[in-house]
């Protein structure tokens, strides 16, 4: 069974990224309104009715604006430490409610998602990997220092969300406080472009056929020079960047080196109904 992936909104402004088979599917984080959410699932021909759960990373406003109006419209469970709940103050009814612990799989119909502790200045921040059938997807966001445990499971991902968010010249020599610079430097902070393109070009398995350079900055980075800084060595790895103002295509993951593009929502639909 193949998994499908898209990015429905990357950056400071929101994220959320849906994963799912021809059964159910789930988001990671969910940070922007639930209306905007269903706006663009339906513009790729994706529906609410897949999503069995969602899964939250970190308090951080950008990840969890829509988690409560979908929980409740939707009545579907929300996976979030103990930690990270009391830290966002998310008013998610009880009933609605799933802790997870980091390295125990969660199970979502056949869908297997494992939570891993990453740095990032947060309460509790987690990032995930959703398999099925050994088919690995990882959402590796709001990471500060690529450490062991990502690069572990970036190894094993046939597709990956990576954060690129900086680039350094233009975080250093650019407008921000010296305070938030250091902020989004540090190993509490983000990835920056080199950062990401050596956890790629060092750890990139075999069998790794999408890359989604997500999260990048507003004011700190461009879209075209992730594209063209990665392009230059992605080999047979398609490269897509992340838009904070739309959707990706949705991506169909399998265990082949390339994995396909799905970009007529109508060949979805047929699937999803």
């Amino acid at each position: 069974m193949s998994l499908f992936i898209t990015s429905l909104n990357s950056g400071s402004n929101g994220n959320c990224y849906y994963i799912g088979n021809h059964t159910e599917a789930v988001l990671i984080d969910a940070g922007i309104s639930c209306r905007e959410t269903e706006r663009r699932m339906k513009k790729l021909g994706l529906t609410m009715k897949m999503v069995r759960a969602i899964f939250v990373s970190h308090e951080h406003s950008d990840h969890i604006t829509g988690v409560c109006g979908l929980s409740k419209k939707y009545q579907l469970p929300v996976y979030i430490t103990s930690s990270t709940l009391r830290s966002s103050g998310l008013p998610v009814q009880q009933k609605f409610v799933r802790s997870f612990t980091a390295k125990q799989p969660v199970s979502i119909g056949s869908l297997s998602v494992i939570p891993f502790v990453k740095f990032h200045d947060a309460s509790d921040p987690h990032s995930f990997m959703v398999s099925c059938n050994k088919i690995n997807i990882g959402i590796f966001t709001d990471i500060g220092l690529p450490c062991k445990q990502v690069i572990s499971y970036f190894k094993k991902c046939h597709a990956a969300f990576l954060e690129a968010n900086y680039c350094e010249d233009m975080l250093m020599n650019g407008r921000y406080p010296k305070f938030l610079k250091n902020r989004i430097s540090s190993d509490q902070g983000h990835l920056s472009n080199s950062q990401a393109l050596n956890l790629f070009l060092e750890h990139k398995g075999k069998q790794l056929s999408h890359l989604i350079l997500s999260h990048l900055s507003k004011n700190n980075n461009r879209p075209e020079l992730v594209e063209r800084m990665f392009n230059k060595q992605a080999g047979n790895v398609k490269i897509v960047v992340a838009s904070r103002y739309s959707e990706t295509p949705i991506f169909y993951i399998d265990s082949s080196p390339a994995g396909k593009t799905m970009n007529q929502p109508s060949q979805l639909q047929l699937s999803f109904l």
